[in-house]
C-alpha cells in the first residue's frame, strides 16, 4: 500500500480530523475558565477553519487504488457532495455561537467535525468495507450531537431512539454486503458492476434479492425513507437545533451520494441480466431503464410511501420541527423518484445533487431560525411563531423566503431543483409510469404547501399575544440573511450552481 496516496486521497478527511484535535486542545488546555460564549466562539472559529483548509484539499486529494481495485474516488459526485458538506458544516457551526444548550462547546465541535469527516468518506468511497466505516463514524457522531442537550429529557429519548434504529440498519445494512460480496466475490462498487459480464453473478439468485432489501433497509434509514423513517421525527423535535440542522443537511448529502455510487452498482447487475450487454462509460456501465431491476422497483416503492405518508403527517403537526422532519421524509421520497429512474449520465446525476444541495442550505436556516423563536418563547410550536413579523421583520422575511422555497415555488432554487429532478426522470424513461410518478410528486408538492403556509400564516397573518422583539444573535442573523439570499439568487439564476455541479464532470 502506497501511504502517501493514501494520505493525498484522504487530505480533507484529515483536515477536519486535525482540526477537531485542535479545538479540543485549545478548549480543554487554555479556555476552560473563559466566558461561554467566547469559548463557543473561538471552537466554532476553528471548526470553520478546518472546514475551509478541508474544502481546498478537496482540489489537492486524488482517487486511491489498492491493486486493481478503487477504494476512494474523486470529482463526479463525490466532489459536489464533499464540497456541499463542508459548506454546509461551517454554516452549522456559524449557528453555534448563540447555543446555550451545552456547555462542553470543544466536544461538541469535535464530534460534529469527525461526524463530517465521516460523511466525506461515504461520499467518495467505492468499495463496501470502506463505506461502512464511513457510515459508522458519520452515525455514532450524530447519536452523540443528538445526546448534546443534557438537561433536556426529550434529547436523550431523541439518541436513544436514534440509536437502537441506527444499530439495526448497520446490522441490515452489514448483512446485505455480506451477501453481496458473496455472490459478486468482490467489495469493489466497480467490480460488483463488472461481476455480471465476466460470469462470477450467475443469475439473479435469491441471494441476490435478499442482499437488495437488505441494503435497502440499511439505507433507507440513513435517508429516512418509509418505513424506515420512525427515528425522524422524534429526532428532530429532540436533538439541539444546530444538531438537526446538521442531521438533515450534512448527513441526507452524503446519504444520497453513496445511493447514487451504491445504486448504479447494483442496477447494473440486473441489467446484464436483462440485456446481456453492458457498455461501459467512466468505469460504470450506461443501462437503459424501466422497471424490470428489482433495485429500481425497491427504489420506486419507497419513493411513493415517503411522498405520500411525509406530506400527509406533515399535515397533522402542531411542532414545527416535526413538520420539517415529516417534510424531510418527502423530499427524500422525491430524490429516491429521481434515484429509480436513473441514467449514469452527467443529467440524471447533476440533477440529484443539485436538490441535494440546495435542499441541505435550506434546511439548515428552517432549523436556524426554529432555533431562534425557540430560545426567546421557549417552543417550537406553530403558535410560537405568532406576530413573528412585527417581533422580527428580517427574521419572518427569512421564513417566508426558505418555506416558499421547500415547497417548490419560483423563483426560488426549489423550484429549479424539483424541475431538473422531475425532467431528469421523464427523459430518462418516458412512459406511463414514471409520467404518473412524477404527477403524483408534483400534485403532493402542492399538498406541502399547505402546510408551510399554515405556518407562514401565523408569523404573517395571525396576531401575536406577544409583540415583544425577539433578537438574534448579529452572527446568526447575519448567516440566516445570506442564506436565504442566496436561495433568492440561486433560484433566479440557476445555471450558477448547475455550472459549478457540472464542473465537477468531464466532457462527454
Amino acid at each position: 500500500m502506497n501511504y502517501i496516496d493514501l494520505f493525498r486521497a484522504t487530505l480533507p478527511e484529515t483536515a477536519l480530523e486535525v482540526a477537531a484535535l485542535l479545538v479540543l486542545v485549545v478548549d480543554l488546555g487554555f479556555l476552560r475558565r473563559v466566558a461561554m460564549k467566547t469559548r463557543v466562539a473561538v471552537a466554532a472559529l476553528l471548526g470553520i477553519a478546518g472546514c475551509a483548509a478541508a474544502l481546498w484539499a478537496v482540489s489537492a486529494a486524488g482517487p486511491f487504488s489498492w491493486g486493481d481495485d478503487v477504494l476512494l474516488t474523486a470529482g463526479g459526485s463525490a466532489g459536489v457532495a464533499q464540497c456541499a458538506i463542508l459548506v454546509l458544516t461551517a454554516l452549522t457551526l456559524l449557528l453555534l455561537v448563540d447555543a446555550d444548550f451545552t456547555r462542553n462547546a470543544g466536544e461538541y465541535v469535535a464530534v460534529l467535525l469527525m461526524a463530517a469527516a465521516g460523511g466525506l468518506i461515504i461520499s467518495a468511497a467505492l468499495d463496501l468495507l470502506v463505506i461502512f466505516v464511513g457510515l459508522e463514524l458519520l452515525s455514532l457522531g450524530l447519536y452523540i450531537l443528538t445526546a448534546f442537550a443534557k438537561r433536556s429529557g426529550k434529547s436523550a429519548e431523541a439518541a436513544m431512539k436514534y440509536y437502537l434504529f441506527g444499530g439495526m440498519s448497520a446490522a441490515f445494512l452489514l448483512f446485505g454486503f455480506s451477501y453481496l460480496y458473496g455472490l459478486c466475490d468482490s467489495t469493489n462498487l466497480h467490480e460488483i458492476a463488472l461481476a455480471a459480464t465476466v460470469g462470477r453473478a450467475n443469475g439473479a439468485t435469491p441471494l441476490l434479492y435478499i442482499a437488495l432489501v437488505m441494503i435497502a433497509a440499511g439505507l433507507g434509514f440513513k435517508v429516512a425513507a418509509v418505513p424506515f423513517h420512525l427515528w425522524a421525527p422524534d429526532t428532530y423535535e429532540g436533538a439541539p437545533a444546530p444538531a438537526a440542522a446538521f442531521i438533515a443537511s450534512v448527513s441526507k448529502v452524503a446519504s444520497f451520494a453513496l445511493l447514487i455510487s451504491i445504486g448504479s452498482a447494483l442496477t447494473h447487475i440486473f441489467d446484464s441480466f436483462h440485456t446481456g450487454i453492458v457498455f461501459v462509460r467512466f468505469g460504470f456501465p450506461t443501462r437503459y431503464l424501466g422497471l424490470q431491476a428489482p433495485w429500481e422497483l425497491i427504489l420506486t416503492v419507497l419513493a411513493v410511501a415517503s411522498m405520500v405518508f411525509g406530506n400527509l403527517a406533515a399535515l397533522a403537526q402542531s411542532s414545527v420541527r416535526r413538520l420539517l422532519a415529516y417534510s424531510a421524509i418527502a423530499h427524500a421520497g422525491y430524490i429516491l423518484l429521481g434515484l429509480a429512474f436513473f441514467s449514469w449520465s452527467n443529467m440524471s446525476a447533476q440533477a440529484i445533487l443539485y436538490y441535494i444541495v440546495t435542499y441541505g442550505l435550506t434546511t439548515i436556516a428552517a432549523f436556524g431560525v426554529v432555533g431562534v423563536v425557540e430560545r426567546a418563547n421557549g417552543s417550537d410550536k406553530m403558535d410560537a411563531f405568532l406576530g413573528l413579523h412585527k417581533r422580527n421583520p428580517m427574521l419572518a422575511a427569512v421564513m417566508l423566503v426558505l418555506f416558499l422555497s421547500l415547497a417548490g415555488i419560483p423563483p426560488l432554487v426549489g423550484f429549479w431543483a424539483k424541475f431538473n429532478l422531475f425532467a431528469a426522470v421523464l427523459k430518462v424513461s418516458g412512459g406511463a409510469v414514471p409520467f404518473t410518478l412524477v404527477a403524483l410528486a408534483v400534485a403532493f408538492s402542492a399538498v406541502s404547501l399547505y402546510y408551510y403556509l399554515q405556518v407562514l400564516k401565523r408569523v404573517y397573518v395571525m396576531p401575536g399575544p406577544d409583540e415583544s422583539p425577539i433578537k438574534a444573535h448579529p452572527v446568526t442573523m447575519a448567516t440566516l440573511v445570506v442564506i436565504a439570499a442566496a436561495v433568492v439568487v440561486l433560484g433566479c439564476f440557476p445555471a450558477l450552481l448547475q455550472n459549478w455541479i457540472a464542473g465537477f464532470y468531464p466532457a462527454i
